[in-house]
């Protein structure tokens, strides 16, 4: 097979504006969630595993890179457009029911990712209406007004040019990062002589493990990032520049809420600040965040549907009606499952570790065969759509440093995804699992009452063993007791 030069688009991606959308993929819910899953790692575990996912992790997507160069020099028809890059890959690589399955994946990713932000939109709001005014709509009712204010905007079509949307969120989670780091190191002299650090457990570790792996695990979406550059072969740069400006990121946010804060942390670490200027301002960044991301990544799902269901492009009754339906099976899910730690862990076990992790390194290694096979079978002029490798042939083509590199990858990631995913459905049946929103007005005498109105602002969440030291040195302003 004749190889063809590799063009990008002329007003493609610069590499380096190509980083940046990687980092606002990146970066996001998982930055407030991991110093708790740093928490239940312990600090050395929990750094020993960010710097093995970083080097993982850009590993692959590096891999996911020269995949896709390989691709259009094989096939040069993917240069000029391709609505699906990833289950391209998997299509060329390991045949049609490898991109069927991997198209499942991913949209199964994108619902999960679309019930994370949707839950953690609804959270922050909530806290800052109840923070600036004392008023408590409450997270289950408030996910149910921000599904229903943003469900017209879905309507509109697939935003292909609001990569200025991506660029925002990613300089939101900057600034909400610095305001976390700013507010946490303010606390450290209140908070750290009590912090509170819990004894290991292979649970909890494992729980930690969907976190991380979330937090650094974006690749689904790396192939059309790739297809949009002006210079595709310099994607590896820019996913080096992007894991590098994200690990950055996390490291100080993790180990400075660790040691802060220890096992008295909250699902968000935002909400363990004890300035409550920082807290608004930092919730209000990381809330645009995920309603611009929710808005970006409700939309291929919501296009795979239609493409399903045959519905018309052109705007209409059949889109109106098909959009309402995906966001009502979003919102019925995120309520009952209201609290986006779970899910973020289950995530991270399953999608996640499949679209980072196991997909780059078995795509990687079937395509090379196979490019090399029909390379070697062309004398016997055999149809190019017959020839897919066996384990045998990739075992037996594939250099031994390479085998190796890639077999420990793929057999850590099977391990690490499998006790992440059991105990990620283990803990949606624990006892300190939230219960459904529609549940829970049978219940009522299991719940502490909750004042509608209270005055807030003298109100925090404090640390501690005991939930009981703050700044103020008043055990009254602290919050642990009101359920919001």
């Amino acid at each position: 097979m004749k190889l063809t030069k590799v063009e990008g688009k002329l007003n493609g991606l610069h590499w380096i504006t190509t980083s940046l959308f990687i980092v606002a993929d990146l970066a996001g819910g998982g930055v407030v969630a991991m110093p708790l899953a740093m928490v239940k790692s312990g600090l050395i575990c929990g750094l020993i595993i960010m710097i093995i996912l970083f080097v993982i992790f850009t590993y692959t997507a590096h891999m996911l890179g020269h995949n896709w160069i390989r691709m259009c020099q094989n096939w040069p028809e993917y240069t000029d457009h391709c609505r699906k890059p990833y289950p391209e890959m998997a299509l060329r690589s390991m045949g049609e029911r490898s991109r069927t399955f991997t198209s499942f994946v991913i949209n199964a990713m994108l619902f999960g990712v679309s019930i994370v932000y949707l839950l953690l939109a609804s959270k922050i709001i909530n806290d800052i209406i109840f923070s600036l005014f004392g008023i408590n709509i409450g997270s289950c009712l408030m996910l149910l007004i921000v599904a229903s204010v943003m469900l017209p905007v879905t309507f509109l079509k697939s935003p292909q040019d609001f990569w200025w949307a991506i660029v925002v969120a990613m300089f939101t989670t900057l600034f909400a990062v610095i305001l976390v780091i700013g507010g946490t190191i303010a606390d450290y002299n209140t908070c750290t002589p009590v912090s509170y650090y819990p004894s290991f457990s292979m649970k909890n570790l494992f729980l930690s493990l969907g976190t991380f792996m979330f937090s650094f695990g974006g690749h689904a979406v790396f192939p059309t990032i790739q297809h949009d550059m002006k210079k595709p072969n310099k994607f590896t740069r820019s996913s080096i520049a992007a894991f590098i400006l994200v690990l950055t990121m996390y490291v100080p946010v993790t180990v400075l809420g660790y040691i802060v804060y220890g096992d008295s942390v909250q699902d968000s670490i935002i909400s363990s600040l004890q300035t409550p200027i920082l807290q608004i301002v930092a919730n209000a960044l990381i809330a645009v965040h995920c309603i611009l991301t929710l808005t970006i990544v409700i939309n291929p799902l919501n296009q795979e549907v239609e493409h399903v269901l045959n519905v018309p492009h052109h705007f209409g009754w059949q889109r109106i009606g098909v959009r309402t339906f995906v966001m009502t099976i979003i919102v019925f899910t995120a309520e009952s499952v209201p609290n986006f730690g779970p899910i973020l862990n289950l995530i991270g076990g399953t999608c996640v570790t499949l679209t980072s992790a196991l997909m780059p390194s078995f795509f990687h290694l079937f395509m090379e065969t196979r490019l090399k096979m029909i390379r070697d079978n062309v004398n016997e002029k055999k149809d190019e759509s017959e020839i897919y490798p066996s384990i045998v042939d990739v075992y037996k083509n594939t250099k031994t440093t390479k085998l190796v590199i890639n077999c420990v990858i793929i057999i850590l990631s099977i391990i690490c995804g499998i006790a992440t995913t059991i105990s990620a459905i283990k803990e949606m049946g624990d006892s300190q699992f939230s219960m459904p929103c529609y549940l829970k007005n049978y219940f009522d005498s299991y719940d502490s009452p909750t004042p509608k109105i209270i005055e807030s602002f003298k109100l925090i969440n404090c640390c501690g063993k005991y939930l009981n030291e703050s700044r103020y040195n008043d055990i009254n302003v602290c919050l642990n007791n009101i359920s919001i």
